[in-house]
């Protein structure tokens, strides 16, 4: 009973189960196939995170969960495929920090959906934005009519920027006070 509490197969524990060759091919392939899906998901799926990141997130949690619940008969497995996975996404940002059009890729240009008070519904539609979530955006950045909007675009990250014809000006209400202050 004690042995059973107390022993450890070391070896079993730091010996990979198949070649580091074999799991850099899997990790590779999985994560650039994940990749190449979730980037052509229209942008508010994705949410606010890169794709990159998300993978990153979802396979380093998969990888090492399964490393700890022995689904993998060696730790090795999983830091094998940690570094793959941690390799892809240093690499692909580093693709497309050196070369622009391999960046206009791995992140989409953002869509314009509105243009002079104008809404693009083919774009709306594109990115599955409603009428109503687009408008419920735009009152949270102070836009209350369709007109005042020069430019909004859904940005590769999943928001929604806005460029409105004349500048929002907040005053804060201490200013307010300053202001009619005279001294």
């Amino acid at each position: 009973m004690m042995d059973l509490l107390f022993t450890v197969d070391w070896y079993k524990v730091f010996t990979p189960s198949m070649s580091i060759t074999e799991l850099f091919v899997r990790g590779s392939l999985v994560y650039l196939m994940l990749f190449a899906i979730l980037r052509f998901l229209p942008n508010r799926q994705i949410g606010t995170v890169g794709i990159s990141d998300l993978l990153v997130v979802v396979l380093f949690a998969e990888a090492a969960q399964n490393a700890m619940a022995s689904n993998y008969t060696a730790i090795t497995d999983g830091a094998i495929l940690v570094g793959t996975i941690i390799l892809w996404s240093y690499s692909l940002n580093w693709l497309g920090y050196k070369f622009p059009r391999f960046q206009r890729f791995l992140s989409p240009p953002p869509t314009p959906l509105v243009v002079n008070g104008r809404i693009l519904r083919e774009n709306m539609a594109e990115q599955l934005i409603t009428q109503d979530e687009l408008m419920s955006i735009l009152r949270k950045q102070g836009v209350q009519k369709l007109n005042e909007v020069k430019l909004a675009f859904m940005e590769s990250d999943g928001h929604i920027s806005v460029i409105t014809h004349s500048p929002v000006s907040v005053i804060l209400p201490d200013m307010k006070e300053r202001e009619s202050d005279p001294s």
